[in-house]
């Protein structure tokens, strides 16, 4: 299994140990402008993404990405499309956003992230 997999099944079972397994040492992340909770922009470093970000979307949000297909342009880039989906854990809104990744590897772990995502759908679950 390759570390995109293992990326997304982490997230699947929620599991920050094989989630942070997944990146390498000097992963840079950067997420939508836009996002709520103030998780947007560059987030350097697998522990940083993993507190700064996830760790603070899985504290609102019951929620994970979804991948529905994969395309690579080589062997250490690949676009990944799909849908998170979950549950607002204040609101109880049902939460469901469409995202592409755009995910470049190194050294057989994903270095760098880039996500693009519906980020009005993130607000309208987390409104009260």
């Amino acid at each position: 299994m390759n570390a995109v997999d293992r990326l997304y099944r982490g997230f699947a079972a929620r599991d920050p140990e094989a989630i942070l397994g997944a990146l390498h040492p000097e992963f840079v992340g950067t997420v939508s402008a836009g996002m709520p909770l103030g998780v947007g922009g560059t987030h350097t470093g697998p522990e940083a993404m993993l507190g700064d970000c996830w760790g603070v979307v899985f504290t609102h949000l019951d929620t994970a990405p979804y991948p529905e297909e994969e395309v690579w342009s080589g062997p250490e880039r690949v676009v990944v499309f799909g849908h998170y989906r979950g549950t607002a854990r204040a609101s109880g809104r049902a939460h469901e956003a469409a995202f592409a990744h755009d995910l470049r590897l190194r050294d057989g772990l994903v270095a760098g992230l880039v996500q693009i995502t519906d980020t009005a759908r993130w607000g309208e679950a987390l409104a009260s």
